[in-house]
């Protein structure tokens, strides 16, 4: 575990510990002074037993601490590759480019998703919860499959876990496992509209390498790879995606960066 890590662990268990605080103030009133109260005698650190909630904040401080993601990540373009497997096995390559203007939870954020394929150029934008296309200026219904892939990009990415406090969710340790010799600690977030993304947690680096979803009888996992800092944050910069044990999505970020000034007409649907 580095230095840093460790440091941070430390702070994240000060916090727990001392919450609550002593209070030497009510109002305006100074409180009676009272014989003086021992310190309490340091916890040691022991990660094995963190609670839900520990591990997402330690999580949330290996990504770049909540304040600081909050700050810099007001705004995202990204731009890059993907390649999709179609249902009859054929793969279709495109470029891509995304633009997130953040808002206060994830249902709030605003998103569009610019995509060039060789016979075809469309966007999809995420707007209040919903789902439409743009094509030539003129607003469609995405299909179905499309419209929730995309969905689920967002309601079932790394930001359930940073943003849990901001949108509401509940956490649980589903288990501690290892698998392919590595340490994970498999946290449940589920969100107000009850839907449960399991995050993979390494629990060395607290960094997600995994997570996994169920959606109309389907099981999801995405892979992370390829972990980098962009403007002191760290982000994954390759991903992969199974359906029930079949590859179905490569993306690979070529550039990303945060908190550009960013027209929201791009936003706007009409």
């Amino acid at each position: 575990m580095s230095m840093r890590l460790a440091a941070a662990l430390v702070a994240v268990l000060t916090t727990f510990v001392f919450s609550a605080g002593a209070q030497a103030i009510e109002g305006d009133k100074p409180v009676a002074k009272t014989k003086a109260t021992p310190a309490p005698t340091p916890q040691k650190i022991d990660p094995k037993n963190f609670t839900a909630e520990q591990v997402a904040e330690v999580t949330i401080l290996a990504y770049g601490v909540r304040d600081r993601l909050a700050q810099i990540r007001k705004t995202t373009i990204e731009s890059g590759t993907s390649s999709y497997v179609r249902s009859d096995g054929q793969t279709e390559q495109s470029k891509y480019q995304r633009f997130i203007l953040r808002g206060d939870a994830t249902d709030k954020e605003r998103i569009r998703l610019d995509q060039q394929f060789s016979n075809a150029k469309y966007s999809l934008l995420y707007n209040n919860g919903s789902v439409v296309g743009v094509y030539d200026n003129n607003t469609f219904t995405p299909r179905e499959d499309v419209a929730k892939a995309f969905e689920n990009q967002i309601v079932h990415g790394i930001d359930a876990l940073l943003r849990y406090k901001e949108d509401g969710s509940t956490l649980a340790i589903a288990s501690r496992d290892k698998v392919m010799g590595v340490d994970y600690i498999l946290l449940d977030v589920t969100d107000k509209q009850q839907k449960k993304t399991t995050f993979y947690i390494s629990a060395k680096t607290y960094r997600v390498m995994m997570l996994t979803y169920e959606d109309a009888g389907i099981h999801y996992k995405r892979k992370f790879y390829d972990y980098n800092y962009a403007q002191g944050t760290l982000v994954p910069f390759r991903t992969v995606l199974w359906a029930d044990e079949k590859q179905v999505e490569d993306s690979e970020i070529g550039t990303v960066t945060f908190g550009q000034k960013m027209d929201e007409a791009m936003f706007n649907v009409g």
